[in-house]
């Protein structure tokens, strides 16, 4: 039957900006934590252009007491005077156009990492209210704007002496779920960018907190490097630099060893975190194993033998910063986590080729150290192989021959379905008993899983915890790992309230980390939190989630209140466990993310590496932190 509402009249041109606060994830991707963070980076890109131009030094980011958000930087500041092609003042043309600016003929900017000219107007649209003062040639002009929309002319404000631009954003609460900035992760960001613009100096503060940093590197990506390994023990103490320029194109890659037993490389594009990688990361990855190996078959240290070394080998250990600067830069999508220009992969390659063999050909001592614990991970990674074929023929790792002890759901349907993974055989059978069979499913895990931060690939594979999770998930790990195969797209780690809850809820975190990681950027782990109390007066009772939540409600219900103290899952009856941790209506899920992936590298590092001292300290600086104390 033709449908007689679908007519010519119906099809509509969103015009202006309004197809931006129509469809804002587009642009900045989401509309959540992330997409709200987003809208700072936008406008901070802006000033990080100026500084790769050479004309900005200092950037300074505030977040305000209303909410707002106010970047100044020292840079050129935007040009203010009527565009005879479009008859508006340029200042609003940035403002209020998408695609427009002065990146597109290469001429303003030779590299810049906001590209598609819709930084600041998309901001401007999002934004409840949005001020920009200019400062340049002598003069300020300002001019004000609500939702995208001009609520002022611009007018000449004052005299200056200083140059720079000057942007106030408050986000539209219309548009964002949650309107409250983050004063870490941004912290976190822009600490990157100072590590990556050597010498260029960035504060940021919250007015609300009274909290402040500065970030000024004079060593640039070498002391990120040195930044990133502080708590580990490096195989050689001055880091492997390398700074070339081909065809227009700046490559600038530190790298170091260390013990550790996983590669922890970083790249960026324009000063844009490519955390999904890329042709520049190809490129790093093929010289690595290329390079290496060429010099250990040259000065045989192989031993003779025809093995080669793989690229997981050459890459264990190594923690390394690429940069790469270029004038016409490929992203995937307006957030830009891929690189994906094609002739990338070929410059980084023969660059760190040429420039990394002169390295190993002139510091024989810190060549031979980093093949050496190559050519151990070859061996481990030998044994891991044989360890993966045992239990393959075992049908330990097979997805089709499912671990005796899961308790396995009846959808089939990935989306919709949920792996708690509890520990011990009494908290099994509670949660078996609390369930919803139809999507939930339950996997009890005997004691402490291996802690994987301090073990190689072929002794995790011997923990039959470890091979018994990694059968229920079906996505394999490291290099075999694909996220499409994942049977649960949520899996909830749900321990008791104890100090050896929250030890196997680090353990199980460490190897996700470490070894599924895809599984927490989709978004796929959770911690259940189950409730630390049961208060009762009379026939009313309530579950209480902290300290704090207990004394509050002690002080509401007065005197002759019963408290119970839960510190395991299995003191709690499966109704009991349902309706307080696993019922979709009235549980408490947090969600596991990665905001800062270097933070989150150390912190696991610290808590669960070799390293005493740094783990001392931690638990000294956040002692004060912590609300339950089970000893």
């Amino acid at each position: 039957m033709e449908d007689s509402t679908y007519d010519a009249e119906r099809i509509q041109v969103l015009e202006g900006l309004e197809a931006v606060r129509k469809r804002p994830s587009m642009y900045i991707g989401s509309t959540d934590f992330h997409g709200l963070h987003h809208l700072v980076y936008e406008v901070v890109d802006n000033s990080i252009d100026e500084a790769m131009a050479g004309y900005c030094t200092q950037i300074d980011v505030s977040l305000n007491e209303d909410g707002s958000v106010t970047v100044v930087d020292n840079g050129r500041g935007i040009p203010i005077g009527m565009n005879k092609k479009y008859n508006m003042d340029v200042l609003q043309l940035v403002l209020t156009k998408l695609h427009s600016g002065g990146k597109f003929d290469r001429k303003t900017y030779k590299v810049s990492g906001g590209l598609h000219g819709v930084g600041l107007s998309v901001v401007n649209a999002l934004s409840e209210s949005l001020e920009v003062n200019i400062r340049r040639k002598g003069e300020v002009h300002s001019q004000s704007y609500c939702r995208g929309i001009p609520t002022s002319a611009i007018e000449l404000t004052g005299a200056t002496t200083d140059t720079g631009t000057v942007i106030q954003f408050k986000p539209d609460p219309e548009i964002f779920e949650d309107t409250v900035f983050n004063f870490e992760t941004l912290s976190g960001r822009l600490r990157e960018i100072a590590f990556l613009n050597k010498g260029l100096r960035i504060t940021i503060s919250d007015a609300k907190t009274e909290q402040s940093n500065t970030y000024k590197f004079d060593g640039g990506i070498v002391e990120y490097v040195l930044y990133i390994n502080r708590n580990r023990s490096s195989l050689h103490e001055k880091p492997i630099y390398i700074n070339a320029e081909r065809d227009a194109v700046t490559v600038e890659l530190c790298m170091q060893y260390t013990d550790s037993y996983v590669e922890n490389i970083h790249t960026f594009a324009n000063n844009i975190n490519t955390v999904e990688g890329g042709t520049h990361l190809a490129g790093l990855r093929s010289a690595l194993t290329r390079t290496i190996n060429d010099y250990a078959k040259k000065q045989n240290l192989l031993k003779g033998t025809d093995e080669s070394l793989s690229g997981e080998d050459v890459r264990e250990g190594l923690t390394a910063v690429l940069s790469v600067k270029l004038p016409e830069p490929q992203f995937e999508g307006q957030t830009k986590t891929k690189l994906g220009n094609s002739e990338m992969r070929g410059i980084v390659e023969s660059t760190v080729n040429e420039k990394l063999y002169e390295f190993l050909d002139e510091n024989p001592k810190v060549a031979q150290s980093c093949i050496g614990k190559a050519i151990l991970a070859s061996q481990a990674r030998e044994a891991a192989r044989k360890a993966r074929e045992l239990t393959r023929r075992k049908g330990l790792l097979d997805a089709g021959n499912l671990p005796g002890k899961l308790a396995d759901c009846s959808e089939r349907d990935p989306t919709k379905c949920e792996l708690f993974l509890v520990e011990g055989d009494s908290a099994g059978g509670s949660a078996k008993q609390a369930r919803d069979r139809s999507f939930q499913a339950i996997l009890p895990l005997r004691g402490k899983i291996l802690n994987v931060e301090k073990a190689r690939l072929d002794k995790m594979l011997r923990n039959a915890e470890i091979r018994t999770l990694i059968t229920a998930l079906g996505t394999g790990i490291d290099t075999e790992f694909d996220i499409s195969k994942a049977r649960y797209h949520r899996v909830c780690i749900m321990t008791d309230a104890d100090v050896d809850g929250a030890h196997i809820r680090t353990l199980l975190l460490t190897f996700f980390y470490r070894h599924m990681e895809p599984m927490i950027r989709r978004g796929y782990i959770y911690i259940a939190q189950p409730p630390l109390y049961r208060i009762r007066r009379g026939k009313t009772e309530r579950y209480l989630f902290s300290e704090r939540e207990l004394n509050d409600a002690v002080q509401e219900f007065g005197p002759g209140i019963d408290v119970q103290r839960y510190k395991g899952l299995g003191e709690m009856n499966a109704d009991q466990l349902h309706d307080t941790t696993m019922s979709v209506e009235s549980r408490i899920l947090k969600q596991v993310t990665i905001e800062d992936a270097v933070e989150a590298n150390n912190l696991f590092e610290v808590l669960m590496g070799d390293a005493v001292e740094p783990r001392r300290r931690f638990i000294h600086e956040h002692a004060r932190e912590v609300e339950v104390l089970d000893v």
